[in-house]
């Protein structure tokens, strides 16, 4: 035996074994979990012993919807999250310009309007920007992802002015006179920006990553699911080839490489349990924020504005046939309840192309990103079709305001996993980082009181009726998202033949007010049986 873990009340996830004081740990697995006194007879002469003192243990986290790339990079550049006026974002950027080399180009994320004291939630413009970077080129990310504001500069940098036509599923903001504003919506209009900084190397990234890992071992986070482009798993794999990697990794596919992986053979799983290829990555419309999330009724207040179509549904379900037919699930990003019904419908004709191949539904893990409002009609559709619902807690809190404001009483059916659990849906939690805070503590805070760190809206939260169980929120970043890798027998319960990944926390969630699981944090994270943050 290689390491025994006892005197602890250690949570296993296990539903026939739910808590238990003591596990073994040989190879980086569990090979036994138990009373204390049966545990501790099984150590050897060169066992390491580890005495928890009471301390409680959880499996090890996995965000199930992150951009690790997009977080490194939030990392290193301009945090404009939760500033609370127009004039602070730009007093940050401000910042960065001092410090940087004329011309060089200021990056920075998560900026949002709806925030901001001044301008009536009104989107900035380059000219706010002007004032400050006139010889830099500025890049700055919205909050959602799907909106960019940037300077004169950058626009002359990268060609666009009134003459520039909108590239397709995305718009560039303009003013009154026709004249671009300095706001982009979404991927294809930013890409016009973006795709002229220059690139960091893969070392550059790698070196970076090393920052990421170690905040998200800290929190408890022991795996993740990868959203973002080729560049991080390259990166990636530089760290595995330093011996650098300790965190588990799921990466999806986005939907220009779909080509390239069907021609080259890669399927669901290809990999190992560190790092193992997931499935088709797509959009199927915008988010909340800018307002072009695709919904089946206007946005309250913009009777002309119905949200953004990024793909449409006969494109959405010839792609996820196309990747199921060569051995690939698929998770599509969809906000607006017109985009979520439109996925289903595409998911119900790849189910019905799978059965007719006689590829059972486990074989095939499809999953929808976000499902931030549902029709009342589809909320039982998921689980009819076994597509998974990944869902994050936390944006419920962070924009529950913006959502009341543009979709009033349809947000009854908005950012709520209550409803697909209830439905027997399967549901996996995660932070969609960086457009939304990582720390997954917030994030089940969130889950399981509907109210942001400040108390905000009230005692009993956004929508109570929404609230999940402490034990569910766990479960939902826990055991739940290990299926949807094709890990779910191995891998987020402490258990015997499932790996050693844990975390140790300084209290018990479940003896404590909620309130106080903000400010729970972890003391140590284990992963394949080896100490990767703090320790005993």
């Amino acid at each position: 035996m290689d390491t025994i873990l006892f005197n602890g009340s250690i949570i296993t996830m296990n539903p026939a074994q739910p808590r238990v004081s003591a596990i073994a740990i040989q190879f980086g697995r569990i090979v036994a979990a138990g009373m204390e006194s049966e545990i501790t007879a099984l150590a050897g002469a060169n066992t390491i012993r580890h005495n928890l003192n009471g301390r409680i243990v959880i499996p090890g986290i996995t965000d199930a919807h992150i951009h690790f790339l997009g977080t490194t990079g939030l990392l290193h550049t301009v945090d404009l999250f939760d500033v609370p006026s127009l004039a602070e974002a730009l007093d940050r950027v401000a910042g960065r310009v001092a410090k940087t080399p004329t011309g060089d180009w200021i990056e920075g994320y998560g900026w949002w309007q709806e925030r901001w004291s001044e301008r009536n939630f009104q989107f900035p413009t380059r000219q706010d920007l002007d004032r400050i970077a006139p010889d830099h080129p500025v890049f700055l990310r919205g909050r959602s992802g799907h909106a960019a504001w940037v300077n004169t500069l950058a626009l002359r940098l990268c060609g666009i002015d009134r003459d520039t036509p909108d590239p397709e599923g995305g718009a560039i903001g303009r003013d009154s006179s026709g004249e671009p504003d300095g706001i982009l919506y979404e991927w294809s209009a930013m890409g016009l920006v973006s795709g002229r900084i220059p690139p960091r190397t893969l070392d550059q990234i790698a070196d970076q990553m090393r920052d990421t890992q170690a905040l998200m071992l800290s929190m408890g986070i022991t795996a993740f699911h990868d959203m973002d482009d080729p560049p991080c798993l390259s990166a990636l794999q530089v760290m595995r080839e330093r011996d650098e990697l300790r965190l588990r990794v799921l990466k999806q596919i986005n939907q220009k490489y779909l080509p390239a992986a069907v021609e080259s053979g890669i399927r669901f799983g290809f990999g190992d349990d560190q790092i193992r290829i997931g499935g088709l990555k797509l959009f199927a419309d915008g988010a909340l924020g800018p307002r072009t999330a695709a919904m089946l009724e206007p946005y309250e207040g913009e009777p002309d504005n119905r949200g953004i179509v990024v793909l449409d549904k006969e494109e959405i379900t010839s792609l996820v046939i196309t990747a199921s037919r060569a051995g690939l699930p698929t998770s599509v990003h969809a906000i607006g309840d017109r985009a979520v019904h439109d996925v289903l419908d595409a998911f119900e004709a790849a189910r019905l192309d799978e059965t007719a191949r006689g590829v059972p539904r486990a074989a095939r893990r499809h999953r929808i990103e976000h499902v931030q409002i549902i029709h009342p009609s589809d909320v039982g559709r998921l689980a009819a079709l076994d597509v998974i619902a990944s869902m994050q807690p936390i944006h419920a809190t962070s924009d529950y305001q913006t959502a009341d404001r543009y979709w009033g009483s349809r947000a009854a059916f908005a950012y709520n996993p209550r409803l697909q659990i209830d439905h027997g849906a399967r549901v996996i939690l995660g932070s969609d980082s960086p457009y939304d805070i990582l720390d997954p503590w917030q994030g089940i805070y969130a889950a399981v009181t509907r109210r942001r760190a400040d108390g905000s809206p009230g005692e009993v939260g956004w929508y109570p009726e929404a609230r999940l169980t402490l034990e569910e929120a766990l479960f939902g970043y826990t055991a739940a998202p290990p299926y949807a890798a094709g890990l779910e027998d191995r891998l987020g319960r402490l258990t015997a033949g499932y790996y050693a990944d844990l975390v140790v926390l300084d209290r018990d969630p479940f003896a404590i007010p909620d309130k106080e699981i903000l400010s729970i944090r972890p003391q140590a994270t284990m992963v394949n049986g080896q100490w990767v943050f703090g320790g005993i």
